[in-house]
């Protein structure tokens, strides 16, 4: 009698769920932060930028299957892959690398730090106690309680590093580097990027908080004009 054959269902299911980290997941964080600098040029650039993003074709349908679908489907299977962490760990030894470790707990906590994000702004729109007009003002009294500073940042640093080192692990995953150079770049190119934006989205943070156009304003940046001087 042949032995069974293994499920492919934790393969399958492990690939979507890098695939999901990647594409749409981190375009639509990329995307997320690039529109939220925008508030780097002023009230009005923001909310322009709002504006376009709100006049898309079927915005609701992509939010729920291109974005909330996603998300909920790559937070809930990061969460049994970290709980299953330790056994892991015990079983495979360069499964204690800091980087495992860290992967698992930024993952857990992006997760936790979206959801509260996504309450504040995107179910207080759905709910209509929220306008989409009204989120560069709520933005502005979210980060300057300090607490909400430190809250955000945390949640900024931990979503970046997870997507960036998840950049480097999909690309073992999916084969795209086979070689130790080929690795190396990867890596270097994933930090590089990782780096760029929490760079931009701290920024960002420091221009609603504490500093109208940033630590280092944008090419272009007139700062008497746009911040009311």
């Amino acid at each position: 009698m042949s032995e069974p054959q293994p499920s492919r269902w934790p393969f399958l299911l492990r690939r979507a769920h890098s695939l999901c980290g990647v594409v749409p997941l981190g375009v639509f964080l990329i995307e997320h932060l690039v529109t939220n600098a925008s508030a780097l040029y002023g009230r009005r650039s923001y909310g322009m930028a709002v504006e376009r993003i709100q006049r898309l074709p079927g915005l609701v349908w992509l939010e729920v299957l291109g974005i909330f679908a996603p998300l909920v489907f790559h937070g809930m299977y990061g969460i049994a892959i970290a709980r299953r962490a330790k056994l892991d760990v015990a079983r495979y030894p360069y499964s204690s690398h800091w980087l495992f470790v860290l992967q698992r707990a930024t993952g857990v906590l992006a997760f936790a730090f979206v959801l509260v994000h996504l309450w504040q702004f995107r179910v207080a729109k759905a709910r209509g106690s929220l306008d989409a007009s009204q989120f560069y003002g709520a933005i502005e009294r979210t980060l300057a309680e300090p607490l909400w500073f430190a809250v955000y940042l945390a949640g900024l640093t931990a979503t970046v590093f997870h997507f960036a080192n998840g950049l480097r692990t999909a690309s073992d995953t999916w084969g795209v580097a086979t070689s130790a150079r080929g690795r190396t770049s990867v890596a270097v190119a994933s930090a590089i990027a990782g780096v760029a934006l929490w760079a931009l989205g701290v920024d960002t943070m420091y221009h609603f908080a504490l500093r109208c156009g940033g630590v280092v304003p944008l090419p272009g940046f007139d700062r008497a004009a746009l911040c009311g001087l």
